[in-house]
């Protein structure tokens, strides 16, 4: 069990993918309309018809610059479709944002890449060494390996325990809705993990 504290580092922790992407949208759109300054990437997912999985464009909260990460292997592929080398080029699009010094970064998932030590694990590092405060989804299946790479530095939240409108997610999280302020605070009533 971890106890939430102001901490610049939060990870929203799921079973449900979608469910991850919908949260950390509404977190971006919540904060966008108060004016807040966000870098980071989010995942949308497209429906691709005849295929078994979808494919995945990851967009740049700073610029709005889209990045396909799904490699089209074909329509009988199974498995993991990610392609590495766009995961990286999307991370370079955001790395160059965080020197604008956001209000908040929002990374998609700390998924099996970067429990595995790539993916965007360099980014996060970076983040947190400038300091900036970080909203990261991490799937419950890699929550050690996040927990291990963050040691004590992060305070988690289930979402499946969060209210899923938009002001009352970002209340739960701690981020404060005044304009130009996403400052972590202590929540009230939601439960941590």
């Amino acid at each position: 069990m971890r106890t939430p504290g102001i901490l610049p580092i939060t990870a929203l922790v799921y079973s449900d993918g979608e469910a991850a992407d919908r949260a950390l949208r509404s977190v971006c759109s919540a904060l966008r309309d108060r004016g807040c300054r966000l870098a980071g990437l989010v995942q949308h997912n497209r429906p691709n018809p005849g295929r078994s999985r979808c494919d995945m464009e990851l967009e740049d909260l700073a610029s709005g610059a889209l990045t396909g990460i799904t490699q089209d292997r074909g329509r009988l592929a199974r498995g993991c479709s990610l392609d590495i080398g766009q995961l990286l080029n999307a991370m370079q699009i955001t790395r160059a944002s965080l020197h604008l010094k956001p209000d908040l970064v929002i990374l998609n998932k700390f998924g099996k890449t970067e429990a595995e030590g790539g993916g965007l694990r360099p980014l996060i590092a970076e983040t947190i060494e400038a300091g900036l405060p970080l909203l990261v989804a991490v799937p419950w299946r890699n929550i050690e390996g996040w927990r291990h790479f963050t040691g004590e530095m992060a305070r988690e939240y289930d979402l499946s325990t969060l209210p899923a409108d938009e002001a009352g997610l970002c209340a739960a999280l701690g981020l404060a809705m005044r304009p130009g302020l996403p400052r972590h605070r202590e929540p009230h009533s939601h439960p941590s993990l």
